[in-house]
């Protein structure tokens, strides 16, 4: 992606590095493979011990779905709390935000997010109200719960911000092999994406559906179709912004294409399990979540983004 020094940086950063957060390792416990062919009982109380020490809920750990660890749960009924009331967050000694190259390019990104969505929102009459971007290590609390590394990056609707341990992005090019700064940027876009979803209220049509559906499969499926949608806001933001600002460079594309076919719920599955189980699929396919990223990319309209109108994901 092309950037310079004069690239506005977003001033929506929390920088919590440096926080006191646990002491989580990243992607998980020294030792206990989480994901990765099951735990032992004497693992799960070795988690479940340490976890209760550092006011963690251990399942917010352990939910994970085939190996892609899951958001925090938010609870049904659950309201929006102000940060004064989330635990670790005020009144906390932190280090200055830090202007490493990695966090300097996250706050490009960012920026850019706030000036395509702020267009896009205003050419529809409405207001973009960008969310704040939480760069942290190991463990932080949020309004969703705790969130940790093992994670990966999410977004919070409770707070509406994007969490995100930038050693994540050294996993993306290891362990999925999805290097490059555009399938980092593809990240980023895709959390912003769950944010549009927050401002349009399609994020608690969706949540009410998945509380009354009372069947798991079901709201497995609607999960998916959110995911994609995400998936396919990305892929608009990605081509505006060339459009108005010239970002992309030659295999940008490609980059964002192999990180959206990385992380897909059959490649994952089939990498840590041997075997692949639709029904448990919370994020969609390998093949999916490229055709809804590729769908926004080439159109550069939201209106192309309707994966619950669509027959098949």
């Amino acid at each position: 992606m092309r950037y310079g020094e004069g690239d506005r940086e977003s001033e929506n950063v929390e920088d919590r590095r440096g926080d006191p957060g646990g002491g989580i390792q990243r992607g998980g416990f020294p030792g206990i493979p989480l994901g990765r062919g099951g735990l032992s009982i004497t693992s799960i109380l070795i988690i479940g011990a340490i976890c209760l020490m550092l006011g963690i809920n251990p399942l917010e750990l352990l939910s994970g779905s085939e190996g892609m660890p899951n958001m925090p749960r938010i609870d049904p009924g659950q309201t929006r709390r102000s940060v004064e009331d989330i635990p670790g967050l005020p009144g906390q000694k932190r280090v200055p935000p830090q202007n490493d190259e990695m966090s300097r390019f996250v706050r490009r990104v960012l920026a850019d997010t706030e000036d395509i969505w702020g267009r896009v929102f205003q050419a529809a009459g409405k207001r973009y109200q960008p969310p704040t971007l939480v760069i942290f290590s190991n463990a932080t609390r949020t309004a969703c719960g705790t969130g940790v590394s093992a994670m990966g990056p999410f977004y919070c609707p409770l707070d509406q911000k994007v969490y995100i341990d930038l050693q994540f992005y050294d996993e993306l090019k290891r362990r999925f092999n999805a290097p490059g700064d555009f399938a980092q940027a593809y990240v980023i876009a895709h959390e912003i994406g769950h944010h549009i979803q927050k401002l349009l209220g399609v994020a608690d049509k969706v949540q009410a559906l998945k509380e009354r559906s009372g069947d798991q499969a079901r709201a497995n499926a609607l999960q998916v179709r959110m995911e994609l949608q995400a998936d396919c806001l990305a892929g608009v933001w990605a081509g505006l912004n060339d459009q108005l600002k010239k970002r992309l460079q030659p295999g940008d594309v490609e980059e964002g294409l192999n990180a959206a076919a990385a992380i897909g719920d059959d490649t994952l599955q089939r990498r840590t399990q041997g075997r692949v189980v639709p029904e448990s699929f919370t994020h969609g396919s390998s093949a999916q979540r490229v055709k809804w990223f590729k769908k926004g990319l080439e159109s550069g309209q939201m209106s192309a983004c309707d994966t619950f109108g669509a027959s098949e994901p």
